[in-house]
């Protein structure tokens, strides 16, 4: 029996939860927010694995499971025409944005209203 998932740290909710393509649309994929912090870390912020998984409190295996995923999903509907919608998954939203005051491009965008 496996063991129940860990919840992941993310640092804030995504601005937009539903992406779609212009044309006619091919179906649906559904990426997370953990996937999306994974992202965010890895790709925008450019954090190798090791640091990002300590961001989200899990293992680098799992944090590197959590980014495949996420590409997997993104690389379908950029490719096949899917709309992509953010939701769900297994995540905590820290109660400190980005760990310890090292606020993300989100979270600077948020304070500079």
């Amino acid at each position: 029996m496996p063991r129940a998932t860990k919840n992941r740290k993310i640092c804030c909710l995504p601005k937009s939860y539903i992406f779609h393509p212009e044309n006619d649309c091919m179906g649906t994929v559904v990426l997370t927010l953990d996937e999306i912090e994974a992202i965010r870390l890895a790709d925008l912020e450019m954090l190798d694995q090791d640091n990002a998984s300590e961001k989200m409190e899990v293992s680098r295996a799992t944090f590197q499971r959590i980014l495949y995923s996420a590409h997997k999903t993104i690389a379908d509907a950029l490719v096949n025409g899917k709309s992509i919608e953010i939701k769900g998954g297994a995540y905590t939203v820290a109660d400190n944005p980005c760990n310890k005051g090292a606020l993300c491009s989100n979270c600077r965008f948020e304070e500079e209203k």
